[in-house]
C-alpha cells in the first residue's frame, strides 16, 4: 500500500484478514474473538484514547474499533495510512470525521439497531421511577426515614408521553409505552409512520404543551446542538418529566437545573452529557448533581450484556466483510454494495469520485488485459462511487497501476474472498 502525491491510496497486495485490529473502550470480547478467529491480530484496550494517544496507536492498524468516548479526527486518519475501516460499537458516529474518512477510502460502520431494546427499557424504567418518586423514597429509606405515603406518586397508565425523534428507539419506545397504557405523541423533522395509536405532532411546541413526560431520541448531527433550552423547558407542562438518552450536547443543563429547582419540572433522567469522563473512576462534573428526583446515569442506555454482545458480533462481522470482500452493507459513509462471491475469483475494490464514465473506463482496462468479468456491482452515494469487480485470474499489476492513475480514483485494493 502506498499514497501518491494526491493522497490517493493503492493497495496492490491481497487483504486477506490478517491485519492489525485495535479495539478500545471495553468492546465486548466476542468482537475480538470473532476477528481473531478470522485471522486478525487483535489488540484491546480498556479506555478511550486522546487524539495524540490515538495517533500513536493507529500507525499500523488496519481496523479500528471504538465506542462513544474516542474521537477519530482528521489528524488521526492522517496518521493511519493502513486504516481500511472504523467500527463504532454503538449507535452514534458523530465522534468520527466521516467526510475525512470517506475522502481517504475508509469505511465506517456502526450498530444502529443492536441496543435499541436496552435503551427503551431504561427509558420506561426511569419514567416509572420518576412518576412513583422512587428516587425520593429510596433516599429516605437509606437515611432511616419510613414515609409510607402516596403523595406525589402516580401510575404511568393514562399519562401522555412525548417522544422527540421517532427513529428506531423512538418507534420501539412508542409501542412499549402504549402497551403500558400511555398515550403517545411524537415529533420528528422527517416524515415517519406512526406506530400503533401514536399521534404525530406538527411542531415540537405542540408536543411539549400536552405531554406529561418528554423524552429525547435525536441523532448527533450538528444541527441538533442546543436543541433543548430555556424556551423549550418553559413550554413544557408544569409538573412534567424530562428525559434525555440521546446526545449530551442537545440540552442546556443549566436551564434544566433551574427548571427542576423552581419546581416547574417534577423530575428528570439524563444519561448523556456534553462532557463525559474518558474512563471508569474519573470524577464526573455536571450542573445536575445533587438534585432531588433526578436520575443521572453514566451513558449506559445501551449498556446491557445482551446489547453489548450483539453489538460486538454485529460490528465485527461488518468490519470483516468489508476487509475481506469489500462489502459495505450498512456503512454510514460509503455507497452500500454487496456482491455475492463467485468461488475462485479475485475481487477489485475501487472507490472513486462519482462522475460519469468511470465504470466504462474500468471495463475498458479489463478488456485490454483480457480479463473476463465474472461479477460486478456499482453503487453511488453523493459524491462517491464504489464498484466491486470479480475476475477469474489475478489482477495484473500494470492494470492496477493504470486504474490508480485515473484522476477519479480515491482508493483501490484487491481481495480474494474466502
Amino acid at each position: 500500500m502506498f499514497a501518491d502525491e494526491t493522497g490517493r491510496v493503492l493497495t496492490l497486495d491481497r487483504t486477506d484478514g490478517h491485519g492489525r485490529v485495535l479495539l478500545l473502550e471495553n468492546i465486548h470480547p466476542d468482537a475480538a474473538t470473532r476477528l481473531s478467529k478470522a485471522g486478525y491480530q487483535v489488540e484491546t484496550r480498556a479506555g478511550a484514547l486522546t487524539e495524540d494517544e490515538l495517533i500513536q496507536a493507529v500507525r499500523d492498524v488496519q481496523v479500528l474499533g471504538i465506542r462513544s468516548g474516542t474521537n477519530v479526527t482528521e489528524r488521526v486518519l492522517d496518521a493511519a495510512p493502513n486504516l481500511l475501516a472504523v467500527g463504532a460499537f454503538c449507535i452514534g458516529t458523530n465522534q468520527i470525521n466521516l467526510a475525512a474518512a470517506s475522502g481517504r477510502g475508509i469505511a465506517v460502520f456502526n450498530a444502529p439497531f443492536s441496543n435499541t431494546r436496552s435503551v427503551v427499557e431504561l427509558v420506561l424504567a426511569e419514567i416509572i421511577a420518576l412518576t412513583r418518586r422512587l428516587t425520593d423514597k429510596n433516599a429516605q429509606m437509606h437515611t432511616g426515614l419510613w414515609d409510607k405515603s402516596a403523595a406525589g406518586s402516580h401510575e404511568v397508565r393514562g399519562r401522555r408521553l412525548g417522544i422527540i425523534g421517532y427513529g428506531n428507539i423512538g418507534g420501539q419506545l412508542s409501542v412499549l409505552a402504549e402497551s403500558l397504557g400511555m398515550t403517545v405523541y411524537f415529533y420528528d423533522t422527517a416524515d415517519k409512520l406512526a406506530l400503533g395509536n401514536a399521534q404525530r405532532c406538527g411542531t415540537m411546541e405542540e408536543l411539549l404543551e400536552i405531554s406529561d413526560a418528554v423524552t429525547l431520541h435525536v441523532d448527533g448531527r450538528p444541527g441538533n446542538s442546543g436543541l433543548f433550552g430555556e424556551a423549550e423547558f418553559a413550554a413544557m407542562k408544569p409538573g412534567s418529566l424530562f428525559l434525555n438518552l440521546s446526545r449530551g450536547f442537545v440540552v442546556d443543563h443549566a436551564a434544566l437545573r433551574r427548571n427542576i429547582e423552581s419546581g416547574h419540572l417534577a423530575g428528570a433522567a439524563v444519561d448523556v452529557f456534553p462532557e463525559e469522563p474518558r474512563s471508569r473512576g474519573e470524577e464526573f462534573h455536571s450542573d445536575l448533581r445533587g438534585l432531588p428526583n433526578v436520575i443521572l446515569t453514566p451513558h449506559v442506555g445501551g449498556s446491557t450484556e445482551e446489547a453489548q454482545q450483539d453489538i460486538g458480533e454485529f460490528v465485527a462481522g461488518k468490519l470483516h466483510d468489508y476487509v475481506s470482500c469489500g462489502t459495505t452493507s450498512l456503512s454510514v459513509n460509503l455507497p452500500r454494495v454487496a456482491l455475492p462471491h463467485t468461488p475462485g475469483t479475485h475481487r477489485l475494490v475501487h472507490l472513486h469520485r462519482n462522475v460519469p464514465g468511470v465504470l466504462a473506463s474500468i471495463n475498458q482496462l479489463l478488456a485490454e488485459h483480457g480479463a473476463n468479468i465474472e461479477g460486478q456491482l456499482l453503487g453511488t452515494r453523493d459524491e462517491l462511487g464504489y464498484v466491486l469487480t470479480d475476475i477469474g485470474t489475478e489482477y495484473p499489476g500494470d492494470m492496477l497501476a493504470s486504474l490508480d492513475s485515473l484522476d477519479v480514483t480515491i482508493r483501490l485494493r484487491t481481495t480474494r474472498p474466502s
